[in-house]
């Protein structure tokens, strides 16, 4: 048993201990959290005792073979939980405005968005309009693209809707959607099939952090005639999504612009008569919009929208 600390302890915990305490907390194990954290046992023992010096307070019973959280342990958790959250998002804030300072705008794209010519065409007038503002392009998984434009990680996503609420759209383009066979599957040699060709087809699935609202748009869940979508392998991006129809564990429905984009063995492209089209967007945070990077990429758009006569009133 470790002794008690000193109760008089007054300097302040550091973000980086109440990370490595709730890391503990949730393994109770020192081996398995150090791992977890990418650090050495001894390094985070050494932590942990200085984090209870400074609280004035014991929070792990210990032993030769077990850890506990002790009574003020586990009275201090869900206030280290809410400090952490709290710094997480104010360094996402801090984040935010100093790319605003420095002139610094960041685009995330998902699939092939940032090969779109209309990407291309948001970018030239944004160069042309604002010459001194850097332009840093992610490319996202299908995770990331709408939680990190929500969380502010990126000021402005080129995507394919719908979305969740608190992101506001400037429709920049539409094409037909067309399903994503393996190439032994007996429909994959026709010029055409319906949404009731496929009914019985397994559909690759995304996981859980992914809003069902996206998702449930892309797999056509539930179909016109009510019925549910039979979901197969879980994956997390275009390539994921690829392999698994290749490997005949799967389909998808894809933009059309995959066929070009997106050719890979043992996988086919066939058009669906009634499948609805994909719509690609400009997609912000509604309480981002006013933000100079964001209106600076917003004025972008709609200049190369209104040029090519695309372009539509946001929507959200």
């Amino acid at each position: 048993m470790s002794a008690v600390p000193d109760p008089g302890g007054t300097a302040e915990p550091s973000f980086h201990q109440l990370r490595l305490f709730l890391a503990l907390v949730e393994e109770l194990h020192f081996g398995r959290a150090a791992a977890r954290l990418h650090m050495t046992q001894p390094a985070l023992s050494r932590q942990i005792r200085d984090l209870e010096r400074r609280l004035g307070v014991l929070l792990f019973s210990r032993d030769s073979r077990t850890v506990s959280l002790t009574e003020a342990g586990r009275a201090l958790v869900e206030e280290a939980r809410a400090t952490v959250e709290a710094m997480g998002r104010l360094r996402v804030r801090a984040d935010q405005w100093a790319r605003t300072l420095a002139g610094h705008v960041v685009v995330g794209t998902i699939g092939a968005e940032a090969a779109m010519p209309y990407t291309h065409a948001v970018l030239e007038h944004l160069r042309t309009l604002h010459p001194r503002l850097t332009v840093e392009i992610r490319s996202l998984n299908f995770t990331e693209h709408l939680a990190q434009l929500l969380s502010g990680d990126i000021d402005v996503a080129l995507l394919r809707p719908p979305v969740p609420a608190g992101i506001e759209l400037l429709e920049l383009a539409t094409e037909p959607r067309v399903a994503c066979l393996p190439a032994t599957d007996p429909l994959a040699d026709l010029a055409e099939v319906s949404l009731t060709d496929l009914g019985d087809r397994v559909f690759v699935d995304v996981p859980p952090e992914v809003p069902r609202v996206w998702w449930d748009f892309w797999a056509v869940d539930p179909r016109p005639d009510g019925t549910r979508v039979r979901y197969g392998p879980v994956v997390s991006d275009m390539e994921g999504l690829l392999l698994a129809v290749a490997r005949g564990e799967g389909m998808g429905f894809l933009p059309a612009a995959a066929r070009e984009l997106f050719p890979r063995p043992g996988v086919r492209y066939v058009d669906v008569a009634d499948l609805s089209p994909s719509v690609a967007a400009l997609g912000w945070p509604v309480e981002h919009r006013d933000r100079p990077a964001v209106r600076a990429v917003r004025e972008a758009a709609t200049a190369a929208m209104s040029e090519s006569g695309r372009g539509r009133a946001p929507s959200r």
